[in-house]
């Protein structure tokens, strides 16, 4: 790749840099000439499920050429590589494979990285990678707190790397059309944004005592920042997103998606001042710890923002049904998606990552827009142009994003159980929060909870200075957002 980043040791992966630039939130262009001529090469991180799509979806695009793959799991990795293996001898290529990500890093013949290994590791990868002179594609959520996701965006920044968001809807021609009318004043000014994450999410089990993790895995690589200690969970892949060290639990799992259209369609492009909420882990006493109940109320302006999750379906007897995903509660038809209010109708943009419907206020149909984009040929388009500016989800709105799924569940892990009736009265002077949590009750109630006994938490209200990205005035939040990292796996305060 011409004028490709100079190689780099090792060590020089781990030390970091100076100090930080301004973030730019760019438009999506669609259309920019393509140089399908220049190679790119790129290595696939995190090989078990997302990125193997990921790797599927860069091996079609012209002019790219996967010459890397890792894993700290000896065994996906193995597999992966043996199914890579025929095609790059077809082409004359052999694939490199790694455990560690630095040692991939260190590699000349790698000019961007693909990461999709779990949460708590995105934003030291990408760090990583951008010291090392690589290009990132990040899989949503781009950090696992709000801290580390503002040091993304300097080292994107400072290094002039090209590193993009998983977060595919931005890539879509129909959804930025559909709200470029809606902000046009299509249907006339905001009143709420809703988000839904009404998706099913069954117990993940209760192990009696701590496990040891899997022979085959590396555990101390696949735990980074957090202490590589032993595991609480029956199922050492995927069910770390329900737990507070590894995951954000849906809010910031699936979740996130909604959360990215919700501040889109407002145009929000900071923190907002305030947020409250009230949820908990309910139906079950599991390994859990992230709610898969919430209800979260954002200030915001030129409107509010409320975001729902539900992990439990509509009612006990759905409970039995082996088949959740069709008896969830439904938003004007939908599970899953982003319903915008307006003086003259809403907009609902669905969770295909696609579609958006305007209707006018009696259910009428006023507009449809519908056409796919690929995010992933974005990413290669900006990464030869060299140009943030070409991003579809430049790293700083994939950190706001994330951000405003951070603050919620800071706010969560903070509060206390509560009555639903004294929650309510706490929020009565915002409708629309005590819209959403007399909702959450009804579900909770329709579920078999007995909330006189199993209470909900209500978090933490929790001031924000949108400017700083901070927490006013408390100390505990502070500290969520900071993070903890241990030795060998930290990122710089000014990077």
């Amino acid at each position: 790749m011409p004028n490709a980043p100079r190689s780099i040791r090792r060590r020089d992966v781990l030390r970091g840099g100076s100090v930080a630039a301004a973030s730019l939130l760019a438009a999506p262009v669609f259309g920019r000439a393509r140089r399908d001529d220049e190679v790119v090469r790129l290595g696939i991180v995190g090989l078990r499920g997302r990125g193997w799509n990921h790797y599927h979806a860069f091996k079609g695009l012209p002019g790219v050429q996967i010459v890397a793959l890792c894993d700290v799991d000896a065994e996906v990795l193995t597999r992966r590589a043996a199914e890579a293996a025929p095609e790059a001898a077809a082409a004359g290529r052999e694939i490199a494979t790694f455990a560690d990500v630095r040692d991939l890093l260190a590699r000349d013949d790698v000019d961007a990285v693909s990461i999709a290994t779990p949460n708590h590791l995105h934003a030291l990868h990408t760090v990583w990678a951008c010291e090392a002179g690589k290009h990132v594609y990040v899989e949503k959520p781009v950090s696992h707190n709000l801290w580390e996701g503002r040091r993304m965006v300097e080292i994107a920044r400072r290094t002039n790397r090209i590193v993009q968001a998983g977060t595919q809807s931005r890539s879509s021609p129909a959804i930025n059309e559909a709200i470029a009318w809606f902000q046009a004043g299509g249907l006339g000014a905001p009143k709420l944004a809703q988000g839904l994450c009404y998706k099913p999410r069954k117990s993940i089990g209760r192990v009696p005592l701590p496990l040891d993790p899997p022979a085959q895995v590396n555990h101390d690589l696949w735990s980074g920042p957090r202490q590589p200690g032993p595991v609480q969970r029956a199922q050492y892949h995927y069910d770390w997103h329900w737990q507070w060290p590894f995951g954000n639990g849906d809010l910031g799992n699936q979740g996130v998606h909604q959360m990215d259209l919700c501040r889109w369609a407002l145009g929000a492009k900071a923190l907002p001042t305030r947020i409250v909420t009230a949820g908990g882990r309910f139906g079950y006493a599991d390994d859990g710890t992230t709610p898969n109940t919430l209800v979260a109320y954002y200030d915001l302006q030129p409107a509010p923002m409320v975001f729902e999750v539900r992990g439990l379906p509509k009612d006990l007897a759905s409970q039995a049904l082996p088949d959740w995903g069709a008896n969830m509660d439904r938003v004007h038809g939908t599970t899953i998606s982003v319903i915008v209010y307006a003086e003259q109708g809403r907009l609902t943009i669905t969770s295909d990552y696609s579609v958006a419907v305007a209707h006018d206020h009696e259910g009428k149909e006023l507009r449809r827009w519908k056409q796919d984009g690929d995010h992933f040929a974005n990413f290669i388009d900006a990464v030869r142009l060299r140009d943030p500016g070409a991003l579809h989800a430049d790293v700083a709105e994939g950190h706001l994003s994330a951000g405003y799924c951070h603050i919620a569940n800071d706010s969560i892990r903070l509060g206390q159980r509560d009555s639903m009736e004294s929650i309510e009265r706490a929020v009565a002077d915002a409708p629309h929060a005590l819209d959403a949590m007399a909702r959450m009750r009804a579900h909770l109630v329709a579920n078999g909870v007995e909330l006189d006994k199993d209470r909900p938490t209500f978090g933490r209200t929790l001031a924000i200075d949108p400017v700083e990205e901070r927490y006013v005035g408390d100390a505990d939040a502070e500290s969520l957002r900071r993070g903890t990292y241990r030795q060998g796996f930290t990122i710089s305060e000014s990077v």
